[in-house]
């Protein structure tokens, strides 16, 4: 991936749509190489290649975002999607995880927060904005056994299970009262395990294995 980050904006609604690809057209280090109307056109623009990121709304008419970012995710594993959308219900995060987004924003978010959760994104990190933080966590079940056969020890699971919540590394080691370096090796030890190689990854491991509440 070059320092600039090339962008599909993918919304139904043309004034959003029109207004997502000004709002980013600011930002210096990101490209807007085209925009979909619905998740068909996303995964053809993606197709035609020039992508990193394709910055996707969940409810769209032949396609929708579900279906387009599960394609994506498929069919082209260097493009990420991250989901810009309304809905912060706990079925429209689970299954739009599970479908591969690397990330999830609802439309409150402001150009700066856009900005940040795309290049995080580029970068193979999973971001959420603080609601869907939120959700996520408070769907997390402390002390739930693992439904996996990884061989995850009860910290890894532990470790996992914040990990798709949408906490950070700091974020973690303070909630398990853990130093940072610690955290890291549960993650290089739990990555090793699943077979995971970024933390959006991880994240779809836990929701496929129960790991994660819906």
């Amino acid at each position: 991936m070059s320092d600039v980050i090339r962008v599909v904006v993918a919304d139904d609604q043309q004034v959003v749509r029109e207004g997502l690809v000004a709002l980013l057209e600011l930002l210096d280090d990101i490209e807007v190489t085209g925009a979909a109307a619905n998740g068909a056109e996303a995964v053809d623009l993606v197709a035609q290649g020039n992508v990193d990121v394709v910055l996707m709304d969940l409810r769209m008419p032949v396609l929708d975002g579900v279906q387009a970012t599960a394609r994506i995710t498929a069919g082209f594993p260097d493009v990420a999607v991250l989901v810009l959308t309304t809905y912060a219900d706990d079925a429209s995060i689970a299954t739009a995880l599970r479908a591969g987004a690397r990330g999830y924003l609802t439309k409150d978010a402001g150009r700066a927060e856009i900005g940040a959760a795309l290049r995080s994104t580029a970068a193979g990190q999973s971001t959420f904005d603080p609601e869907v933080s939120r959700r996520l966590i408070a769907g997390l079940t402390p002390g739930a056994p693992a439904k996996d056969a990884a061989g995850l020890t009860s910290r890894e699971t532990e470790v996992l299970r914040l990990i798709a919540g949408g906490l950070s590394n700091p974020e973690i080691a303070k909630q398990l009262f853990i130093s940072e370096a610690t955290v890291k090796t549960h993650i290089n030890n739990t990555f090793a395990k699943i077979g995971a190689r970024h933390r959006a990854e991880a994240v779809r491991y836990a929701y496929r294995n129960g790991i994660a509440g819906d």
